[in-house]
């Protein structure tokens, strides 16, 4: 198993963020995470890419440092819930955080360089760009635009080639979709599942249930940091509770 997260519970304060939550990701596999909003989604995927304990570290002494983090989580075979962000990048594993989070005064150019700032093969760097750029063609196109002058979908589209930039074995992307406009929402899933087939495994989070579910070929369903269901997006519907309570549907 490529990802396994087992028992992990995440505690601010008395807020309780994730309780006993465990998953799972199996090489090359597109599995989604799905739920209302305040569901730990986002949280989750911070916790098990270490930023969520970075934080801590970081804010430490502080109210906002408090916060305490149980449970394992392995990758690839190894233990990684107690090294850093940049470690777990470097090992494969790396985050594509919500709202396209591009360095707005930076170039595309620029930006998908940063993103390989764990590459020290310059070769190595210039065939994933050329990777990039075929995913991606607008992003070869305003390769010497500011990024906070693109629209919305660029910066999505950039954000992700960013993270594809280290050569992922699993890529976390959270919420890419928020935002966009219909056309450009399946133009963008389109790209999701063609980063699939090219072997990576993806871990999405997700608030458009029914595209999130004929992507993944498994998706788990949190609620109250909690998962409360796991399966095909066809078993879960099946289950009026969970369409109704858990996915507004």
């Amino acid at each position: 198993m490529l990802l396994e997260v087992s028992d992990l519970k995440v505690c601010y304060a008395t807020a309780m963020l994730l309780n006993d939550v465990s998953l799972h990701v199996g090489e090359g596999e597109l599995v989604s995470l799905v739920g209302p909003n305040g569901a730990g989604k986002s949280t989750l995927l911070r916790t098990i890419t270490g930023l969520v304990r970075w934080e801590r570290s970081m804010m430490k002494g502080t109210r906002a440092g408090d916060i305490t983090i149980e449970g394992t989580v392995t990758f690839d075979g190894e233990r990684i819930d107690s090294i850093e962000p940049h470690e777990i990048a470097k090992m494969g594993l790396v985050h594509c955080p919500e709202r396209a989070r591009v360095f707005a005064e930076m170039t595309v150019m620029d930006n998908l360089r940063a993103g390989a700032y764990l590459c020290k093969d310059r070769g190595e760097i210039k065939t994933n760009l050329e990777k990039v750029y075929k995913l991606f063609p607008v992003l070869k196109e305003r390769s010497s635009q500011i990024s906070g002058t693109l629209s919305g979908g660029e910066r999505q589209m950039l954000a992700i080639g960013r993270a594809l930039m280290i050569r992922p074995k699993l890529l976390c992307i959270d919420e890419p979709s928020t935002g966009l406009s219909s056309k450009l929402k399946t133009e963008l899933f389109q790209r999701i599942k063609e980063i699939r087939e090219t072997g990576i495994a993806l871990l999405l989070v997700e608030q458009d249930v029914g595209s999130a579910f004929s992507l993944a070929g498994r998706s788990y369903v949190l609620s109250h940091g909690r998962v409360i269901a796991e399966g095909t997006g066809e078993e879960l519907l099946r289950d009026e509770t969970i369409r109704k309570t858990y996915l507004g549907l």
